[in-house]
């Protein structure tokens, strides 16, 4: 999506180093679990508790979770919904040596990317991490790509805006021109500054653009 800027702040984004954060109370399967992936070249940080992880929440960068299940205080699961309720957008991995299919659902539905029983394989536990970075990844992408979107549609004139608004509804420079009250050649020019600020080539992309917006040709007027 776009200029130079957007472009630069993509680049950056994409080698910003990631973690991968541990939950689990039992100190061995902890050093286990850091061994293991930190010899697949992740930055791993671990923690004994969920109150631990939830009074670092501050502090997380971009990465992925593995909670054990059954912790001491929250189980997982609820650590998760905790974490996402305070803003920590990170796919997680949930582990339990106690798995069942309604646990399962459970843990799911509350958005983990997998959920894994114990003993956990390494090449699976490391296949769900690469899975869950590169989601990661991409979810963050999408953020920064609709923020750079938003600040193109703020750079827009009232004017602008009906004129977009008018494209997308399908109407022709024209018909615009008469409904607007201006000149065709006025209705160009407002055109092509909002096919300039908006990224857009074709009109087919201006309108995929304004599903991505959340917004139809009907809110386009100032």
């Amino acid at each position: 999506m776009g200029n130079d800027g957007s472009q630069a702040a993509e680049t950056q984004l994409m080698h910003t180093p990631a973690a991968v954060y541990v939950v689990d109370d039992d100190p061995l399967v902890r050093a286990s679990l850091r061994r293991l992936i930190a010899s697949a070249g992740h930055e791993v940080r671990t923690f004994a508790s969920a109150g631990e992880l939830l009074a670092s929440t501050d502090h997380l960068g971009p990465g992925c979770l593995v909670l054990d299940l059954k912790l001491p205080d929250v189980d997982g699961i609820e650590l998760y919904q905790r974490l996402q309720e305070a803003g920590a957008l990170l796919p997680a991995i949930i582990l339990t040596g106690f798995g069942d299919i309604p646990t399962s659902v459970r843990a799911i539905k509350s958005g983990a990317i997998d959920f894994l029983p114990k003993p956990v394989q390494d090449d699976t536990l490391l296949q769900a991490i690469d899975t869950a970075l590169a989601e990661e990844l991409k979810q963050r992408l999408e953020r920064l790509q609709d923020q750079e979107l938003a600040r193109r549609y703020a750079t827009l004139t009232p004017r602008e805006r009906e004129v977009m608004g008018l494209v997308l509804a399908g109407k022709l420079n024209k018909q615009i021109a008469i409904e607007l009250r201006i000149s065709e050649k006025t209705v160009k020019v407002h055109r092509a500054h909002v096919m300039s600020k908006m990224g857009a080539r074709r009109v087919a992309t201006l309108a995929q653009l304004a599903v991505r917006l959340g917004i139809g040709s009907d809110r386009f007027s100032a």
